[in-house]
């Protein structure tokens, strides 16, 4: 399964993959979770202690070994376009209750004009997850649409759009599915996240009519002391809100394994 969080900043994409990552793992999935967005964060909604933080490498920031891969530098600015990474993810990835995590960093710009090595790496890097490894893959894209244009996503199963209850948020996932069809994804379903009543629910369930939702998580104050406390997302929830999580995860395995 290779899946592709997104979503409006701030509608939870980010908790949600995290959950999605750590329930597979605690099922004996082997997973890897790859942080894509510039302003990383699925570290600490993993669980990952702060203390820690220090000893994850940033792929981005590996100047030595992007320049080393991609040639860059050695004359007239040539580089290599598909340099070897199929070594990469094993070296950098930090292991944290059974979930290999990878941390991208920020790419300068898009792929429909961007011609530097670290872009050109980071492309690689991303492909050879997507296309050439077999564990469970759950990518944590940045927010909003911007990714779309560099199609870096291009071969996941599917993309996964989370919405919470608002007309910014609906509009933003039709707008994700648009230009996910335009790079060949054809598939994006949806998830509806933070609901306080059946009237968010009804809302976003009216607004996103025609998207398969697969999953719906309440809004519940536990999760948020999780992220204030430094504690993993799924972590001392209440058994429904758990609950919740569980049948979002065994629907993913039923679709998509």
């Amino acid at each position: 399964m290779k899946i592709a969080i997104t979503g409006k900043g701030g509608v939870g994409k980010t908790s949600i993959a995290a959950a999605i990552a750590l329930m597979l793992a605690e099922r004996g999935h082997r997973v890897l979770a790859v942080d894509a967005d510039p302003d990383a964060n699925l570290a600490p909604a993993l669980g990952i202690p702060y203390a820690e933080h220090g000893r994850i490498r940033t792929i981005a920031r590996e100047k030595d070994l992007i320049e080393q891969r991609t040639g860059a530098g050695a004359s007239g600015g040539i580089f290599k376009l598909n340099p070897e990474v199929s070594d990469v993810a094993d070296k950098f990835a930090f292991r944290y209750r059974n979930v290999d995590l990878v941390v991208l960093g920020a790419v300068r710009s898009g792929g429909g004009g961007c011609a530097c090595p670290e872009s050109a790496f980071l492309r690689s890097l991303v492909q050879e997850l997507v296309l050439r490894r077999d564990e469970h893959l759950v990518l944590d894209m940045e927010a909003g649409i911007e990714h779309l244009g560099r199609a870096t996503a291009r071969g996941v199963d599917a993309f996964i759009a989370v919405a919470e209850p608002g007309a910014r948020s609906i509009a933003t996932v039709r707008r994700i599915a648009q230009m996910a069809e335009q790079i060949g994804i054809m598939r994006t379903y949806g998830i509806i996240n933070t609901i306080r009543n059946t009237r968010d629910a009804e809302f976003l369930q009216s607004g996103l009519s025609d998207f398969e939702i697969l999953g719906a998580i309440p809004y519940h104050e536990a999760i948020r002391a999780n992220d204030r406390d430094g504690r993993a997302v799924i972590d001392e929830l209440p058994d429904e809100i758990r609950s919740c999580f569980d049948a979002l995860v065994e629907r993913l395995l039923v679709k998509f394994s």
